[in-house]
């Protein structure tokens, strides 16, 4: 086929367009912009736009497809030819189920935690030389591109995001699917741009249970009441299959998971992270893999690409990155990293990022959410707040939201830098919190 990307830069997008031309596709695309390490992966392969921009001449009648990002807008001028043209427009999502319609489908969603866990079991799957179809948002260690397609596996694991799918195809990403195995982590209100009310983002979810093929399976985490709730009332006909914290213990900064065949180290830690190995085994079970398997094989397992990411560490210090961005995963990943060294000074740094976070009106439920950090910081960037459209923050709305009595906001970079530089970090563990950039900081300075 000749398929043709509009917004190829993706994260998502340009994994996909990858793993096509690998296949014997014939791939071309447009971005306005791309950023690493999209750009470096495209250009490797040959796929690199020249020049960045819309060029409505590249959309001729011999393209058989169109696969539409969703960084693109509805007036795109490549998209008008396309649609004026008659060619079939697909967004990424909706493409991969019609690439994955006679395999087995596993779907990993929930507002948090299916990066970990879908990569956690593809880590599995991989120690035991397993191949599976897949596609999830983080790259990982070991693993060229993240979407992977062939004619020949049976299984297909896909990270199932809430999001849109496209800018004309307004369904939420995991709808699209239609799993034959399921898994939720859990629900806790995002992206309020898209879904104004909880009750509105939740309804996502039941009808994410109810596209679940008869007879399917899921897999969820019944610590999560609401989501429990949810699951036990879909009239579905599925097997469901709860999961909760399993046991463990910490010694000297290791945590130990308690399995039948005794105590397992982990490299991971937290109990969001414990939940994430429960989910996971479920998984790997329903394809395949034995109970004393999963445990062999999760030992060994890192994280994810900026899940909870051990970026520094010498006797004093140790510093930690984590994507963290929801107020339930600011909440755990700093629970996590307190529980994990109780004799160290936690510092957390936390930027405001998303559209959801730079709303004053959802500022409160961030409340609480730092309490286990010794010192906090709240970053946000006034030229995120100019593209997003979005007031001003206050400080003091900003302070009194997060109710922290050691809480300090910055939103200029420089000054940000300058406190950190300050800060005296021994016996300390600092953790950077954030789906951004802290508005270009260079953490590779922080370290020197």
């Amino acid at each position: 086929m000749n398929i043709h990307f509009i917004a190829i830069g993706g994260s998502a997008m340009h994994n996909l367009a990858i793993s096509l031309k690998k296949k014997g596709h014939t791939i071309s695309g447009s971005d306005d912009t791309i950023f690493e390490p999209s750009k470096s992966r495209l250009q490797k392969q040959d796929l690199l736009p020249e020049q960045f921009g819309w060029f409505p001449e590249k959309i001729t009648s011999n393209l058989d497809a169109i696969i539409l990002g969703m960084h693109a807008k509805e007036n795109n001028p490549e998209l008008l030819k396309a649609q004026e043209l008659g060619i079939k427009v697909y967004s990424y999502p909706e493409f991969i189920y019609e690439q994955s319609k006679d395999k087995t489908r596993v779907v990993i969603g929930g507002s948090h935690g299916k990066t970990t866990i879908t990569a956690m079991i593809l880590h599995v799957l991989n120690y035991h030389g397993m191949e599976v179809d897949y596609m999830v948002g983080a790259q990982l260690d070991g693993f060229d591109t993240m979407v992977n397609l062939t004619n020949d596996n049976e299984f297909i694991i896909l990270e199932g995001d809430e999001y849109l799918s496209s800018p004309i195809d307004r369904r939420p990403k995991f709808h699209l699917y239609k799993p034959n195995i399921a898994l939720i982590s859990g629900i806790s209100w995002d992206h309020i741009n898209v879904f104004p009310t909880k009750e509105n983002y939740n309804e996502q979810f039941k009808t994410f249970v109810d596209s679940i093929t008869n007879g399917g399976i899921l897999v969820y985490n019944e610590d999560d009441t609401e989501l429990s709730e949810i699951v036990e009332s879909s009239e579905n006909p599925i097997k469901k299959y709860p999961y909760q914290t399993p046991e463990y213990s910490i010694e000297d900064g290791i945590t130990y998971l308690d399995t039948f065949d005794g105590m397992v180290p982990l490299e991971v830690f937290g109990k969001h992270n414990l939940q994430n190995i429960a989910g996971a085994k479920w998984i790997c079970q329903c394809i395949g893999i034995g109970e004393e398997e999963f445990y062999e094989a999760i030992s060994s397992f890192k994280g994810a690409n900026k899940r909870l990411e051990k970026i520094y560490s010498d006797k004093n210090t140790t510093i930690f990155k984590d994507f963290a961005h929801s107020p339930s995963k600011v909440e755990a990943t700093t629970n996590a990293v307190k529980e994990q060294y109780t004799s160290r000074k936690v510092i957390a740094c936390f930027e405001l990022h998303t559209y959801s976070s730079l709303s004053s009106e959802f500022l409160n439920n961030y409340k609480n959410s730092l309490d286990k950090a010794d010192e906090a910081i709240v970053f946000f960037d006034l030229e995120a707040l100019k593209i997003k459209e979005k007031n001003i923050l206050d400080t003091e709305e900003i302070k009194n939201a997060f109710n922290h009595p050691n809480l300090k906001v910055f939103s200029n970079t420089n000054d940000l830098k300058d406190h950190i530089d300050s800060l005296k970090l021994e016996n300390s563990i600092l953790l950077m919190m954030s789906s951004g950039n802290y508005g270009g900081l260079n953490l590779l300075e922080i370290i020197k």
